[in-house]
Formats: C-alpha cells, sequence, structure tokens
C-alpha cells in the first residue's frame, strides 16, 4: 500500500537523496549533453538494488526457469544496443496477472506474466524491453525523482493513513515509491523512440509493438492485486500506435535492417501452459471467505471491503479508505517473539494484552495506540501460531474511529481457521494454452467450436490480439485458457 514517503535507513528519501547528490552533474547519454540531476549514477544503481527485493518480495518471481532466462537473454542483447551498455541489467517476470512492464534506476527491469499472456509475437515484447530499457538509458526515473525533490514533494506517493504506521504494518512503501513514479509525455515518447531504435536494430518489427498499443487500449485501466497497470505507469501520450509505426519505417531506413522474422509460434511456445489470471494457490475471495489452499488456511472478508492479495501481505480496505485489516507472515515461530519485535518497533502504548484460543490454536490478542505526527492510530493485532509459523493480523484505523471498526477487526481475525475442504485445497488455477483451429471462421466461431465459454470470449479476443469478428483460417495458432 501507499505510504506519504519512502524511508531509506530511517531518513526520509528527500534528505538521503539531498544529503548524497545536491547539485551532481551526470551524461544525457541519448542526447551526450552534461545535465542536472539531484541523483548521481552510483546512486541510481543503489535505489534500485535497494528496491528489487522490495518488489519481488511483494509480487513474487514466476516459477519458470526457462521463460524467466529467455527474458533475461532478450532484454540483454536489446541493451547491448543501447547507449548505456555498461549497466549491469537485470531482468525478471513477476508472478501478477496484471498487464505491466516497468523499470527502477539502474537497469532493474520488470514483465509480469500478464503482459506476457497479452503478447502475440517476440517483436512486441523486444519492443516493450527496449521501451523499458529506455527508461533507464535516459535516466527518466533519475530526473523524475529530482524534479519532485526539488519541489518537495518525496516521492508524491498519497497516504493510506500516514508513514508512521508502514513500519509495523510493513507496507510496500519505496520498492513502490519508485514503480509509481509516473513519465511526462515527453519520457514516454523518448523511450518509445529508443524502443523502436534498440528493437529494430536487434532485427525486430517494431511495427508489431505499434500494434500492442492497440491492445493495451482495449484495456485502459485495468489494475488490482496492488500492481499498477501499464496505462497508470505509462500515461499516454498521444496516439503512440501511429507515431511509433512511423519510428519503425525510420529507423528501419537507417539502419540496415535485417528482419529476424520470426513466426507468431516462435514466442507462442514460450508461454504455452504459463498461469493466466489469478492464481488460486496464492490465495482467493469465495462468498466473502478469503481461502489460501497451499497454507491452508481462510478468514472471513467483509464484502464492502477492496482485497489486495500479493505473495507477502493479504491487505483488506475499508470502502471509506479509514480502516485497513493486514495479514502477513511473522518472521519468527513464537507469538511472544513476534508481539515482542512489534511493541519494540516505535511509539506503542499496550493497551492490553490477552491470551487466546482462535479456533484450535494458541494466540495471543494486543490492543495498542501507535503514536504519530499526524496523530494516533487505534491498533488490534492478534498473532495466531499454525503449523509452526505466526500469522499477524492488524486492524488500524485512527485512535478516533477504533470503536467503529474494532469489532470489524475482532469478526476477521477470530474467524481465522484450518481449511479441510478438498475443493479448495485442490483447487487449479486456469493456465493460457496455445493450440490449433480446428475450423475456420471468425475468432469468436473459432473459440467456441475449441470448448471457450461465453464469458472468456472477448477477454480471449484481447489475449490474441484481435476481434471476435476477425477471421480464423483452420491451423491457426490460437491462445485458449482450461485448468
Amino acid at each position: 500500500m501507499k505510504t506519504k514517503n519512502g524511508r531509506i535507513g530511517g531518513l526520509t528519501l528527500v534528505v538521503a537523496l539531498f544529503l548524497m547528490a545536491l547539485g551532481s552533474c551526470t551524461t544525457d547519454y541519448v542526447t551526450g549533453k552534461r545535465t542536472f540531476s539531484l541523483v548521481s549514477e552510483s546512486q541510481e544503481v543503489a535505489l534500485g538494488k535497494e528496491a528489487d527485493p522490495q518488489i519481488v518480495a511483494e509480487y513474487g518471481l514466476y516459477d519458470d526457469p526457462e521463460l524467466g532466462a529467455f527474458i533475461d537473454q532478450l532484454g540483454k542483447r536489446l541493451a547491448a544496443k543501447s547507449q548505456r551498455p555498461q549497466l549491469e541489467y537485470t531482468f525478471r517476470v513477476l508472478d501478477s496477472p496484471i498487464v505491466n512492464a516497468f523499470a527502477l534506476p539502474g537497469g532493474y527491469i520488470y514483465v509480469t506474466r500478464g503482459i506476457l499472456a497479452h503478447f502475440n509475437s517476440e517483436d512486441e515484447l523486444a519492443g516493450v524491453l527496449g521501451h523499458e530499457i529506455g527508461h533507464v538509458v535516459a535516466r527518466h526515473s533519475a530526473e523524475q525523482i529530482s524534479r519532485q525533490q526539488l519541489a518537495g514533494l518525496g516521492l508524491g506517493l498519497g497516504v493510506v493513513l500516514w508513514e508512521d504506521f508502514r513500519p509495523y504494518a510493513e507496507l510496500a512503501g519505496f520498492g513502490m515509491g519508485l514503480l509509481l513514479l509516473k513519465y511526462s509525455r515527453g519520457q514516454e515518447s523518448e523511450s518509445d523512440m529508443l524502443g523502436v531504435e534498440y528493437s529494430t536494430k536487434l532485427g525486430y518489427d517494431a511495427q508489431e509493438m505499434a500494434g500492442f498499443f492497440g491492445t493495451l487500449k482495449r484495456m485502459r485501466g485495468e489494475s488490482g492485486q496492488g500492481l499498477p497497470s501499464f496505462m497508470s505507469t505509462h500515461p499516454d501520450p498521444g496516439d503512440r500506435e501511429v507515431r511509433v509505426g512511423q519510428l519503425a519505417n525510420e529507423w528501419q531506413q537507417k539502419v540496415a535492417y535485417q528482419p529476424l522474422n520470426k513466426n507468431r509460434y516462435d514466442y507462442l511456445k514460450r508461454i504455452d501452459g504459463m498461469v493466466h489470471g489469478d492464481d488460486p494457490r496464492q490465495g482467493y475471495v469465495e462468498k466473502n471467505v478469503f481461502y489460501h489452499p497451499a497454507l491452508r488456511f481462510k478468514f472471513p472478508v467483509h464484502a464492502d471491503w477492496q482485497v489486495v492479495n500479493s505473495p507477502s501481505t493479504v491487505m483488506m480496505v475499508s470502502p471509506d479508505e479509514k480502516a485497513i485489516i493486514q495479514l502477513r507472515l511473522g518472521k519468527t515461530d513464537s507469538p511472544e517473539q513476534e508481539v515482542a519485535e512489534f511493541v519494540a518497533g516505535g511509539k506503542i502504548t499496550v493497551r492490553q494484552k490477552r491470551n487466546a484460543k482462535v479456533h484450535a490454536f494458541s494466540a495471543i490478542i494486543l490492543e495498542t495506540v501507535v503514536s504519530g505526527d499526524d496523530g494516533n492510530l487505534g491498533v488490534l493485532s492478534y498473532f495466531i501460531k499454525k503449523d509452526q509459523k505466526v500469522y499477524v493480523f492488524h486492524g488500524y484505523t485512527t485512535s478516533e474511529l477504533y470503536g467503529k471498526y474494532s469489532a470489524g477487526f475482532a469478526s476477521v481475525m477470530e474467524g481465522f481457521d484450518e481449511v479441510r475442504d478438498r475443493a479448495v485445497l485442490d483447487k487449479k488455477p486456469e493456465r493460457l494454452y496455445v493450440k490449433k483451429a480446428p475450423v475456420n471462421g471468425n475468432l469468436g466461431q473459432v473459440l467456441r467450436r475449441m470448448g471457450m465459454k461465453e464469458d472468456k470470449l472477448n477477454d480471449l479476443a484481447v489475449v490474441n490480439g484481435m476481434e471476435l469478428r476477425d477471421p480464423v483460417r483452420s491451423g491457426d495458432w490460437i491462445k485458449v485458457v482450461s485448468e
């Protein structure tokens, strides 16, 4: 979740950056000119290096070493064509269904399995990876940080409650802060140009990248699971589809363009069998109950609260955004030790502490007040031991509203229990499969013939980069989903 400012070793980012980098000059690698920046190149790398494990912990890596190695190798080949080939680039595939790709300062670049599912050629993938490399090469994150520090805005993330509770709620702050930096229209256009340049030099057809922007337009506004969508972190600077198409033509004239002529299946075979959509093994909500099949637990959720699930944390946010319930795994196997570390973490006053049972599990229930610069938080915490793990619930709101929300906090935490239902424990994710069309027809007709349900057709049309009315020939490769 969002906090007011990220922290580095107890200092706000604005202070740290000014202490480290006030008035430094760096090179604009695209233009070759000297430029002013508050973030030196070494600090840029350090920022990305510090944020990377936070991003990985928050969203998880997709478990497909072969696919990950392919993305890393392609990314590094593209980066070698850039104006900053000396950087040590890192490419990762995040286990998220959200359609996004993003770059952190210093060469850390991420794609989600969600965006990989929506690519329909290696050319599209190369164009988007090149675009993200362009953000790194042009130091766009460093520029945005410098501008916001000069304006006194920190990372400009907004506030869920306030930053003082972040160490206790363990909210994703600094890493997410870098992720949520929005690029300017000029920066987006520059990265589009650089993505076209790098991919064209490798022999990829950047016209395919242009076509992918059409897919993104059909998905505008998609978000969830705590990770922003591509369109929210990459604001549309205008008709990118047309502009990228023009750039592709220009760069194919500038360089000795030698097309790789890879066919569609060259890419599709790499994502055949990939998890599609939400993965229920990581937790899911059904009929106002959150289930986690892998860890075999469940608890109730309020019907009108938003649930944000990630590998490290489950968050439930009230409709008025004035109260939050968080569940995370403890760092030890001792509820007492978890309580001690929590209380020692800041300005916390213990109002009540008692031992209890939550169904068959031993627990410690704690009521506290957390003091902050902007006021006090009322917090209800349950530390529940199950299977040699400690599950830590925190429900928090302002002290003034604690009486309103405390009973709701307790009803969720006291509902924590073992999952025994085989239907839950055996629940499997949907997977994306690549199959040959059995007949001629339009995409809708072919998908129905292949057994796809009506409520899946529109999503599958977008995933295939097509309209349901588009013609399909027998033998064409089509993406479908099934368990």
